[in-house]
């Protein structure tokens, strides 16, 4: 599968289709804990309105607390997956994170390379837990081969100075329109830095180009570990996108949305806190019991007792 070309509408669609949320493409890797990878995307993307395409790059091994492994898929198989549904689905937006190989880079970057049009939102991760020796591979094919390709880079601000800016010799920390520079020297036109430290704890989350800063929220600092919260940010960032709205406002609504997904998250196990994307789910404050009509009316939903004997 190498077409190359957007799938041609149906002459025959429906108006309604126009109706339909966004697609967006997401490369990342499975993970169990639920915390990040393609489990956030999914449901950040489905909870801000627009339709998950997941492709599926390996898998983690890890619980709440850490990462333990990964084992990356072949690259064709990315590829496999990838072009099967473009060839059918018209993509509004790319959305990278964590693809496990620089083969896999390479992939990714030439399907992004043959449909130029899209936006492509890329996230990188904190790799600390990872061989030194793979996280040097990997990001410097990211630098290569995926920066020229993406829209919006996003990534927290110790992690993007430490690779973007491993010569800096400043006594002060760099800014996120320092960060931006580095990036765009790769081909970045937008560049949105979280966790930037300010006084009293508190961070701040910057969009900026090499320019100017086009946004700035800042949030008081949670005294919680959180796993999952760059996965879930770049993920509402691209659907927000794809869904129509302006970059700028759409890195508002996607930090104030993960704002409050971390306000709202729980600790599944024993390790970190996963933000809560469901938060608008769930119900406020204790329900009301139930009048003896209510009650009676829902008898009739009961389902008959599981009568299989295995």
């Amino acid at each position: 599968m190498t077409n190359p070309t957007p799938p041609i509408p149906d002459e025959e669609s429906s108006p309604d289709d126009e109706l339909n949320p966004a697609c967006v493409m997401v490369f990342n890797a499975s993970d169990p804990s639920g915390a990040g990878g393609l489990a956030a995307d999914v449901t950040a993307i489905a909870s801000v309105g627009a339709h998950a395409l997941p492709v599926v790059t390996g898998a983690y091994a890890r619980d709440t607390a850490e990462v333990f492994d990964h084992f990356a898929f072949d690259e064709e198989a990315v590829a496999e997956q990838a072009r099967a549904i473009l060839e059918d689905v018209a993509v509004q937006v790319f959305k990278v994170g964590f693809v496990g190989s620089p083969e896999a880079i390479s992939t990714i970057a030439e399907i992004a390379a043959d449909y130029s049009d899209v936006p492509l939102v890329a996230y990188m991760p904190n790799l600390s837990w990872w061989d030194e020796g793979q996280i040097d591979l990997y990001l410097d094919a990211f630098r290569e081969l995926m920066l020229p390709q993406t829209t919006v880079l996003v990534g927290n601000h110790s992690t993007l100075w430490r690779w973007l800016l491993p010569e800096w010799s400043s006594e002060k920390s760099p800014s996120a329109r320092d960060i931006a520079k580095a990036a765009s020297e790769m081909g970045v036109p937008y560049t949105l830095v979280t966790g930037v430290p300010l006084p009293d704890q508190f961070i701040d989350n910057v969009l900026a180009t090499p320019q100017a800063v086009l946004g700035s929220e800042k949030f008081e600092r949670f005294e919680a570990v959180f796993s999952g919260a760059g996965d879930t940010l770049s993920a509402a960032l691209s659907a927000l996108v794809a869904s129509g709205s302006d970059l700028a406002a759409a890195a508002t609504e996607a930090l104030s949305y993960l704002d409050r997904c971390l306000d709202a998250g729980f600790r599944p196990g024993m390790g970190n806190v996963v933000p809560d994307r469901l938060f608008w789910a769930q119900p406020e404050g204790e329900a009301e019991p139930l009048s003896a009509e209510e009650a009676q009316a829902l008898q009739v939903f009961d389902m008959p007792a599981h009568d299989t004997k295995h």
